[in-house]
């Protein structure tokens, strides 16, 4: 038995639209996923570490960016309007707060006990400094070798 055939070689010209409508969404997604695109924070360059304890914790995030400016809830502060607001979150948390220091690694030493004495004085006991893990990891000594 044979069966008839509808299919016929295309020999005509393709029709751009489609292959231009593809091509613009692939544009599109490049650009979402690229570093084009403007990610809000403030721009600190994190000093790499490796093996850091972290914390259980409810935590506030201070960053201090290479020229000693300091940043809560992603807004410029001063350190006396600092104090208040980690004073205000210490009075409303109902449990203890650790803070982490999101510090550029160009700020300079005094500026960061002057945060510090600063979280101690509106009651913060546990504070921690962030870190990047590296971007190449360290080469340590195998496990299986003895």
């Amino acid at each position: 038995m044979k069966f008839p055939r509808n299919t016929r070689i295309f020999r005509g010209q393709l029709d751009a639209a489609p292959f231009a409508g593809v091509l613009f969404l692939l544009l599109i997604f490049l650009l979402l996923n690229s570093a084009l695109v403007f990610t809000p924070g403030v721009p600190i360059q994190l000093p790499e570490g490796m093996n850091l304890p972290g914390t259980t914790t409810r935590t506030l995030v201070v960053a201090v960016d290479e020229n000693g400016q300091f940043y809560f809830e992603n807004q410029i502060v001063t350190q006396e309007r600092l104090a208040e607001k980690l004073r205000a979150a210490i009075s409303e948390a109902r449990q203890p707060l650790t803070l982490v220091i999101q510090a550029d690694k160009k700020v300079i030493h005094d500026k960061l006990m002057t945060l510090w004495l600063l979280a101690r004085s509106a009651g913060i006991k546990e504070i921690i400094h962030a870190i990047r893990p590296p971007v190449i990891p360290a080469v340590g000594p195998s496990k299986s070798q003895g």
